[in-house]
């Protein structure tokens, strides 16, 4: 009976010890998050192997335009760390009535600059913007793909958006990080947190959803979110389920060109 007290302060100690390593640890993540965010690092090329610029005055976006000429026109945002040059050949033959553009996000590919959530989004409006000056009074639909989408949906809601496909969408970034790191207070952590059920509340257009039956990056329950979010505002809603697809290999299912060139076209 007469160890008991001492064990107190030692347990009060430990107790201490482990919530000074959560503390540290959260702080650590709070201060590198965008470190650990975006991967641009695999992306990166040289200028001159882009055709398309866009001039934001303190940087440049640098990407590609596809069949020049034609007067509707659709911009495709890509995922975190995806190769969007990749996507060139297939979007040109999947969408042969529609200028399409493609640009690196800042710090990605041959743009230049770094990666956070209020410059992106503003990229985005000026791609939207220089693009409907190249193509005045004609429709432009969207294409935005896992981190993408997070970026499409906030130019739906605030650009007259003609028609939207999210492919591996989320409902909110900060969501699905907590998500997958359960143990950690995520969702307040968060910094650039794409809250893309809040931003499509000003969106009313047609939208399509493309799922994986196994997204291993974006948890289901997190793209489940949105589509019941969206079930009651859109006039027109399409969700299509790949099975057996993932996160990384969805663009080999021949149904998601089928689903992307029907909705766009």
């Amino acid at each position: 009976m007469a160890r008991t007290p001492r064990l107190l302060p030692s347990l009060a100690a430990l107790a201490g010890v482990a919530a000074a390593g959560y503390l540290s640890i959260c702080g650590w993540l709070y201060v590198k998050q965008r470190e650990l965010m975006y991967f641009p690092q695999n992306t990166r090329l040289r200028a001159n192997t882009t055709d398309y610029t866009v001039d934001r005055g303190d940087i440049v976006l640098r990407g590609w335009r596809l069949n020049a000429g034609r007067d509707k026109a659709l911009i495709y945002f890509g995922g975190n760390a995806e190769r969007i040059e990749n996507m060139r050949e297939t979007l040109a033959r999947w969408f042969p009535d529609r200028t399409v553009y493609l640009l690196s996000y800042r710090g990605f590919g041959a743009s230049d600059g770094r990666p956070e959530e209020a410059a992106l989004f503003a990229d985005a409006l000026a791609t939207f913007d220089q693009v409907s000056r190249e193509h005045p009074k004609q429709p432009i639909a969207v294409i935005g793909r896992s981190l993408g989408s997070g970026v499409a949906s906030y130019v739906a809601s605030r650009r007259p958006v003609e028609r939207l496909a999210l492919v591996t969408p989320f409902d909110s970034l900060s969501e699905t990080a907590q998500a997958h790191y359960r143990w950690l207070p995520t969702r307040w952590l968060v910094r650039d947190r794409y809250e893309s059920v809040k931003h499509l509340r000003n969106y009313f257009g047609p939208i399509l959803i493309v799922r994986a039956s196994h997204d291993d990056v974006i948890p289901p329950p997190n793209t489940q979110r949105l589509i019941y979010s969206l079930q009651t505002r859109t006039q027109g809603l399409e969700v299509v389920q790949l099975n057996g697809a993932d996160h990384h290999n969805i663009g080999q299912y021949p149904e998601y060109a089928e689903a992307l060139q029907g909705f766009i076209d």
